[in-house]
């Protein structure tokens, strides 16, 4: 008797065999701790599980052949197709009652004739799930040895094309529904934009006639109506020098920048020009200047011009120490001698030290110049 057997006949006699719903829950309690022995060993191959199932199926059929009648005249008859179903699947048991004693046929009166032919029909052994829990079932010890080969995990039997090719449909309408709303809709706002509009279509303001000189037009010999000239409407400000290029000792300049005294028609100037790594030259602002600034907003006014023939553009920040700074700030410079102007709110505190502002000649690290004229600042009335 193999280990299969002995486990399943030791399993019957713990309970009522002559039972049908006792073996049903012993011959599932056998599958079941079939399969938790096939998964405690993951190097169980798909052909040896395949075997033990048919092993163990095969055993439920013959253990079972013996609680079923003989029945006369009717040849043995195994159903196939559900043995062989169960090869991949826990079996499950089919059977009769049990009679009490075969029936014997008589030729005459008083007369016993011998014996009809008599043949036991195998039980059909149908699909039976393995349950979780089986109550009333004793457990049966059924491990497997393990067998030499990779693990390998019986998948599920889908049909993954056919459930893909359901899906694909609806997903391709969705896509294609979607891309033509977007395309729509990109449509309507470059009409509404007029992309597809010319120049000509565009331009909807009335026609402008082109300018003439009258021989009566003159400009006043006073020069009343002539343009004003950088900074004349300031004059009446009250300014407070920062930096003049007379006294260039009061400015820092790095390593790789340079600062330096030039004068011509236009006057004195510091040229400056910022290094390759676009290092900034400061310029001292006195702690006496801040402290005539603390609390009140004030205006600053960098009087500078490009180099000849290289517009530039610069950077300004500054540094006022306990009064904050003033954000950092970007000019475009051009060749005419310019005002750039930028204020500050000052909080009321005193200052405790000087300040500087900081000027980066070229902000796209050309090498480019710029002439500063004046740094000067003045209080908001």
């Amino acid at each position: 008797m193999d280990a299969i057997e002995k486990a399943i006949r030791n399993a019957l006699e713990k309970g009522n065999a002559e039972d049908r719903a006792f073996r049903e829950r012993v011959y599932r309690s056998a599958f079941a701790a079939l399969d938790r022995a096939l998964q405690a060993n993951p190097g169980v191959t798909v052909e040896v599980a395949i075997k033990r199932r048919k092993a163990i199926q095969a055993k439920i059929t013959e253990i079972e052949s013996e609680y079923l009648p003989a029945v006369p005249g009717v040849a043995p008859q195994i159903d196939a197709p559900a043995v062989e179903a169960a090869a991949g699947a826990a079996p499950a048991v089919e059977a009769g009652p049990r009679a009490s004693s075969p029936a014997v046929a008589v030729d005459g009166p008083g007369q016993p004739a011998s014996d009809a032919p008599r043949s036991r029909v195998l039980p059909v052994v149908p699909d039976i799930m393995p349950d979780a829990t089986l109550p009333g079932a004793p457990a049966i010890d059924m491990s497997v040895p393990a067998s030499s080969g990779a693990a390998t995990e019986v998948a599920p039997n889908r049909d993954e094309r056919r459930i893909r090719g359901r899906r694909l449909p609806l997903t391709a309408i969705f896509f294609t529904v979607t891309l033509l709303a977007a395309i729509g809709i990109g449509l309507y706002f470059a009409m509404q934009t007029g992309v597809f509009k010319t120049a000509a279509q565009l331009n909807t303001a009335p026609p402008e006639a082109p300018p003439t000189v009258e021989d009566d037009d003159f400009t006043p010999a006073d020069g009343a109506n002539a343009p004003a000239k950088p900074g004349a409407a300031d004059q009446s400000r009250d300014w407070i020098n920062v930096f003049s290029p007379t006294d260039p000792t009061h400015v820092a300049a790095p390593s790789d920048a340079k600062a330096e005294v030039m004068k011509d028609d236009s006057g004195p100037f510091l040229r400056i020009q910022s290094g390759a790594s676009g290092s900034a030259i400061a310029f001292d602002v006195g702690q006496g200047v801040l402290e005539k600034l603390a609390g009140k907003h004030a205006v600053f006014d960098i009087i500078a011009r490009a180099e000849d023939g290289k517009d530039t553009q610069i950077s300004v920040d500054c540094n006022f120490g306990e009064l904050g700074d003033c954000g950092r700030k970007r000019y475009a410079v051009g060749q005419q001698k310019n005002e750039y102007l930028f204020d500050v709110k000052f909080p009321d505190k005193h200052p405790g030290s000087a300040g500087t502002i900081a000027i980066n000649s070229d902000f796209d690290k050309q090498g480019k110049a710029v002439d500063v004229y004046e740094i000067r600042v003045s209080v908001e009335p």
